[in-house]
């Protein structure tokens, strides 16, 4: 995780497909970062905001490579969003993002987070599909993708 450039996921662990629209991550949360200082000073731990949007990136990536990232997602809304555990820094966190329903430009996903096998939290999020509003933004989302594994280097 570079939690200071929202780049919450560190590796793809399974990626989704047609016939299993399941996409597993892993995020390391950093030793140190600024947002420690402030959240908490003397017992650090990872805001549930940053668990939320962990899991929207992995429902977003989840979504990528079902449309073959033609096609921005953005985090529209969460419901149910339940936060379980502390997150402590230097934890290992599993992501998973399951497609629930998809359809007229929206999809919802299920996601939740694990640490060794214990939920961390889970939240049911909907997300949107968009045109991707500039060849820089899709070039950007194109290099997370193959930072992450799932675009190959020679396409985009």
């Amino acid at each position: 995780m570079r939690l200071e450039y929202f780049q919450m996921l560190d590796e793809i662990v399974e990626a989704a497909n047609a016939e299993r629209p399941v996409l597993t991550a892993r995020a390391f949360v950093p030793e140190r970062s600024p947002v420690f200082e402030g959240h908490f000073p003397g017992y650090a731990i990872l805001p549930g905001v940053l668990m939320l949007e962990t899991m929207a990136q992995a429902s977003g990536y989840l979504l990528l490579t079902l449309n073959g990232f033609s096609r921005m997602i953005f985090f529209a809304n969460a419901k149910e969003a339940n936060f379980r555990s502390f997150v402590r820094p230097g934890s290992t966190l599993e992501v998973k993002a399951e497609l629930v329903h998809e359809g007229s430009g929206y999809a919802v996903t299920q996601a939740t987070i694990t640490q060794d096998a214990k939920r961390i939290a889970d939240a049911k999020l909907t997300m949107r599909s968009v045109p991707f509003s500039s060849p820089a933004l899709q070039a950007h989302v194109m290099s997370e993708g193959r930072r992450l594994g799932l675009v190959a280097a020679e396409t985009g």
